[in-house]
């Protein structure tokens, strides 16, 4: 009987839902990439075959992820790119030129990796096996070059057995405590990680307390957000953001991109830098401009529609948070807003509420994100009217396609939806609201 590779895939350990028995989660084992380099050897050290782009940080990573593939597909070259988590669709972690690999080329990709798994030191996780079949797809399609976000962390991500021709940090904030540790210098150092001896280093932290985590993993060079490379102008602009970008290799003035919010004219002059690094050359100024001003981030800023306005972002910290009110704020009209927040339980909801001005709000709605990390809604409420809001103002609907609703339905035309507070709330909600568009 042929093996159903897809409730094979799910039956593996997955640290992104923790859906798993105690005990068995990697948090419980001294860390290690040697699971990881065994498929890989098993599958053909696919990821020597193709150069790489590797990036993490704490916020920001798909973003620059999906500009740097952009960018480089502009060019010419052949761009194969790993992603994580998805929004909807497995299929969209593992794209080839910005197009999600289709069904039955991952379908064979993952039977590959079941047919090897019996010659491993132990099972793979859900993560590593889909790391592996990316390697593989992007060596079986002749990738020219593979953009690569990190994970988790950096140091010991399943990703990290790329020896990545440019390393791209976007900033340092503190996320995921439970694996990286509880200081931004803990995080640092797990994140410098990815950075090889004689990388070029693209980093996008700007905080000099910070850089000696960086300075002592032997790149060749490191190029500086607002030293080397950086903003010249950002400004608000109907539909998303005009900017001039500056690099080592070029000048981009009075470019328009297409996304919401002061931070994402940041993470454009990342990913610009990080494909010139790459290239070892200027991109064109024609290039740069007709790939920013139609490049999308699904799921970061996203507008859904109007009458209400409705927003999806996928903030999942607090700075995350803090960077969603703000691009409210300032690229948006005012309105009655409505909060449909769903987050996963290793977040401090008041937290997160006061980040996102919950208390400013004219109604939240708390949902439960489909993850079985999700904290229950009952406890964003209830952290919510501690800190103030009206209790009538407060509601929870466990379901997230119902909770859509409801906001839609309560919130008048002048006024404004935002779903946030975990990339998997944000999914399920896109999933939902495809019919009506």
């Amino acid at each position: 009987m042929e093996r159903d590779v897809w409730a094979w895939l799910d039956a593996h350990v997955n640290l992104e839902s923790l859906g798993v028995p105690a005990g068995e989660s990697r948090r419980a084992t001294h860390p290690t990439l040697d699971r990881m380099e065994a498929l890989a050897a098993l599958l053909g050290s696919p990821q020597l075959d193709v150069p790489a782009i590797h990036v993490t940080g704490t916020n920001g990573k798909t973003s620059v992820a999906r500009l740097t593939t952009a960018l480089l597909v502009s060019t010419g070259v052949g761009v194969g790119s790993y992603t994580s988590p998805h929004l909807e669709h497995v299929h969209e972690r593992i794209s080839r030129d910005l197009v999600p690999i289709a069904n039955e080329d991952l379908e064979a990709l993952l039977r590959v990796v079941a047919d090897v798994e019996a010659y491993l030191p132990g099972p793979p996780s859900y993560f590593e096996i889909l790391t592996g079949a990316a390697f593989r797809h992007f060596a079986d399609t002749a990738a020219e070059v593979a953009v690569v976000e990190v994970g988790v962390g950096g140091r010991w991500d399943a990703t990290n057995i790329v020896d990545a021709r440019v390393a791209v940090i976007t900033n340092i904030n503190i996320d995921h405590v439970e694996y990286l540790g509880p200081t931004r210098d803990d995080i640092a150092s797990e994140k410098a990680g990815i950075v090889k001896p004689g990388a070029t280093l693209v980093l996008g932290e700007t905080d000099p307390g910070l850089r000696a985590h960086f300075e002592a993993r032997s790149a060749a060079r490191i190029w500086r957000r607002d030293q080397d490379f950086g903003l010249r102008a950002n400004a608000l602009a109907h539909g998303g953001r005009l900017v001039s970008i500056f690099t080592p290799k070029g000048d981009y003035p009075d470019v328009f991109l297409s996304l919401h919010g002061a931070h994402q004219a940041d993470n454009a002059a990342i990913a610009v830098a990080a494909a010139e690094a790459f290239l070892g050359r200027p991109l064109e100024l024609e290039v740069v401009a007709a790939t920013l001003g139609r490049v999308t981030s699904p799921g970061r800023l996203e507008v859904m529609g109007h009458q209400p306005l409705l927003l999806l972002d996928g903030a999942h910290n607090v700075a995350g948070a803090e960077a969603l009110r703000a691009a409210i704020a300032e690229g948006f009209p005012t309105g009655p807003r409505t909060l449909v927040v769903g987050l996963l339980r290793e977040k401090d909801p008041a937290e997160m509420l006061v980040a996102l001005g919950a208390s400013d709000a004219a109604r939240l709605v708390c949902c439960r994100p489909p993850s079985a990390r999700a904290l229950a809604p009952e406890e964003v409420a209830a952290a919510a009217i501690a800190g103030g809001m009206d209790p009538e103002c407060v509601e929870v609907i466990d379901d997230v396609a119902t909770a859509v609703a409801r906001a839609l339905l309560a919130t008048g035309p002048d006024g404004q939806v935002v779903i946030t507070g975990s990339l998997y709330t944000v999914g399920a909600a896109r999933a939902a609201l495809h019919p009506a568009l």
